[in-house]
C-alpha cells in the first residue's frame, strides 16, 4: 500500500507547485496525507455530491483541479455547501489535494491535453511564466556498475537537450577511498585505501527532475556513499506558461472549426466570435478563464482562440483584433480527470504500488442549454 505523501510525490515530479501562478490556492486543503491510501478519485471540482461520489466509493484521496476553499471560510458548519463538504471529508478521513495553474502549466499537462483533443501540431507555450532551470550532474561509478547506473539516470528522464534524450559524457579514471571504522564498504576494507577502476557520468537535469534523478541514481549505485556533484548549468533551459499555440493539420473555416471544437470536447454548444467563412490554421488554447490573454493570442497570430468565460466587451476586442474567438465554457479542462488518471498509473506502476485509480462521474458543470 502507499503512503499519502509518497502519491503526491510522484504527482509533484509530474506537475510541481513551483509552476503554479503567484497566489494560487494548490495544495492540501483538506485532512490529511500521512496515512495509508488505497483509493484515489481524481475531478475537477469538489462540489458536495462529488464529496458524496468519494464516500460512496470508499475515498482516500481526491486530487482536484479547481480549489474548494479559493477565500477563506469564516466558519465551517453544515449550513453552507463549503462547510459540508469540509465536514464530511474529515467524517470520512478523505484528504482533498489541488492542482490548479501548476497542472495548466506543466507539460503535458491541462492546455496540451486540451490541444491534443483538437488535434493541434507544432504547439508551443503561449504565454511563458517560468523558464526552468538546468543542473549538470556529475557521479562516479564503478566500472562494473557504469551500464545500470548510466540506464537509471537516462530513466529517470536525466539527458534531454533538445530533440535529443539519454545525452551522457562519459571518462575512465580511478577512484581512491579509505573505509573508516563505521563503514560498510561495498569494496574494499575498513581502514585500508582502495583503488578502483571508476567512470564519470555527466549529465543534465532538470529542476523538477533533480529529486527523482539523484533518488534513481542512489537506488542503482553499489556504494554506501555516491560520490557526486550537483552544478548550476547556464544552458536554456524549458519554457513553462499558461496556454499553447499550434496548427490544424488542415484549414477549415470558422464554421467548421466551431463545429470541431464542439465535438472534440463533447460539448453541447459553443459561442463563436467572428465571420463563419473565415479560414482557420493557427490555433491558440487556454484552458479556463482566458479572458486576459485574447491580445496574445492575437500577437502571437492565433486565427482562432479557444478558451472558456469570454466577456462581452473582450469579445469585442477581439473583433477588433481581427481574432475569431470559440468558447465551449470553462468545464472542458475536465479533460484533466482521465489525463491524470494515465499519468498517476503510469507513475504507479513504476513505483509498484497498488493504489485504485478512478475517474469522478459526477457532472459539475453549472450549465446546460434549453
Amino acid at each position: 500500500m502507499a503512503n499519502g505523501n509518497h502519491i503526491i510525490q510522484l504527482f509533484e515530479s509530474f506537475a510541481p507547485k513551483h509552476l503554479a501562478v503567484e497566489g494560487d490556492k494548490i495544495g492540501l486543503q483538506i485532512g490529511s496525507l500521512d496515512k495509508e491510501v488505497r483509493k484515489v478519485m481524481v475531478t475537477l471540482d469538489v462540489l458536495e455530491p462529488v464529496v458524496d461520489e468519494a464516500i460512496e466509493h470508499e475515498i482516500d484521496l481526491i486530487i482536484a483541479h479547481h480549489p474548494p476553499i479559493f477565500s477563506p471560510l469564516g466558519q465551517v458548519n453544515d449550513r453552507s455547501a463549503a462547510g459540508r463538504i469540509v465536514m464530511k471529508c474529515v467524517k470520512h478521513d478523505i484528504a482533498v489535494y489541488v492542482a490548479h495553474t501548476n497542472l495548466d502549466v506543466c507539460a503535458g499537462g491541462v492546455n496540451d491535453w486540451m490541444s491534443d483533443a483538437l488535434g493541434l501540431i507544432e504547439t508551443s507555450v503561449l504565454i511563458p511564466t517560468y523558464e526552468e532551470p538546468m543542473y549538470k550532474l556529475a557521479v562516479f561509478v564503478p566500472k562494473t556498475h557504469e551500464a545500470v547506473v548510466s540506464e537509471a539516470l537516462a530513466r529517470a528522464g536525466a539527458g534531454h537537450i533538445g530533440d535529443y534524450r539519454d545525452c551522457q559524457f562519459k571518462v575512465d579514471g580511478i577512484g581512491q577511498f579509505k573505509p573508516l571504522d563505521h563503514a560498510d564498504p561495498y569494496l574494499g576494507q575498513v581502514g585500508k585505501t582502495e583503488t578502483v577502476e571508476e567512470v564519470k557520468i555527466e549529465t543534465i537535469m532538470t529542476e523538477s527532475q533533480k529529486k527523482h534523478v539523484l533518488r534513481a541514481m542512489k537506488q542503482a549505485h553499489p556504494y554506501e556513499e555516491v560520490a557526486h556533484d550537483v552544478i548550476r548549468d547556464e544552458i536554456a533551459g524549458p519554457v513553462h506558461g499558461l496556454g499553447r499555440i499550434g496548427r490544424l493539420a488542415s484549414p477549415l473555416t470558422l464554421e467548421q472549426f466551431a463545429l470541431h471544437v464542439k465535438s472534440s470536447f463533447g460539448v453541447e454548444g459553443v459561442r463563436v466570435v467572428g465571420e463563419p467563412g473565415r479560414m482557420i490554421e493557427k490555433v491558440a488554447v487556454l484552458g479556463g478563464d482566458g479572458n486576459k490573454y485574447v491580445s496574445a493570442a492575437h500577437f502571437k497570430g492565433a486565427d482562432a482562440y479557444v478558451t472558456g468565460d469570454l466577456y462581452f466587451h473582450v469579445a469585442h476586442d477581439a473583433m477588433a483584433f481581427g481574432l475569431a474567438v470559440v468558447d465551449p465554457g470553462h468545464h472542458v479542462e475536465s479533460v484533466m480527470k482521465q489525463g491524470v488518471v494515465d499519468v498517476l498509473r503510469q507513475r504507479f506502476n513504476q513505483a509498484k504500488l497498488d493504489v485504485e485509480l478512478i475517474v469522478s462521474m459526477t457532472n459539475t458543470n453549472p450549465f446546460r442549454f434549453q
